[in-house]
């Protein structure tokens, strides 16, 4: 009998706890599934520097302050344009947007150097201006993701967007997505 009663007073509990890990399982699957089954083939990718390794100064603050050249490949027939963000989640003060390039033509996917593409919108990014900010992190090495995405749509921001309003228009419009991780630092 005592099990019994114990086992009426726990059964809440473990329901509970049940239901609260089986909703957190659906909540990870759904946000990690793309909308095409072959997505994770798209790449990014620069002259101007390897996965991992370093920014050269002429793309920072600390030289030109231009943006790299940028190779975008392997991109889905179905992508109806694409968005380009650029951000340090080292920062102090946490993430900080360094470029936002929005409605990207997927016919015409690459970055010259210090030129997004034709008919592309560049977004204000977290210097409170349009355009590349280069990486100018306030001491020490950080990491900057050059972050590509294929969308099924094209993108009608506002005229004051930010990042935040980006990503919810692009929320359940994305295809498929790549990064380009580089590495800057300063003494």
């Amino acid at each position: 009998m005592k099990i019994a009663k114990i086992f009426i007073v726990f059964l809440p509990v473990l329901a509970f706890f049940f239901i609260f890990i089986m909703a957190a399982k659906n909540k990870n699957k759904e946000e990690s599934v793309f909308k095409e089954e072959n997505a994770g083939n798209m790449q990014i990718s620069s002259q101007a520097f390897k996965e991992g390794k370093m920014i050269p100064q002429k793309y920072t603050c600390d030289g030109e302050n231009v943006s790299p050249p940028l190779e975008i490949g392997n991109l889905s027939e179905k992508a109806e344009s694409l968005v380009l963000i650029v951000e340090d989640p080292d920062a102090p003060a946490g993430t900080f947007i360094h470029w936002i390039v929005v409605n990207i033509n997927p016919k015409n996917p690459s970055f010259g150097e210090n030129s997004p593409p034709k008919g592309a919108l560049e977004i204000e990014n977290s210097f409170g201006k349009k355009g590349y900010g280069g990486p100018c992190p306030p001491s020490g090495q950080h990491r900057y993701f050059f972050r590509i995405y294929a969308l099924d749509v094209k993108l009608a921001p506002k005229q004051n967007s930010g990042i935040n309003e980006i990503k919810k228009d692009m929320a359940g419009h994305v295809l498929d997505e790549s990064y380009l991780m580089g590495l800057y630092s300063r003494k």
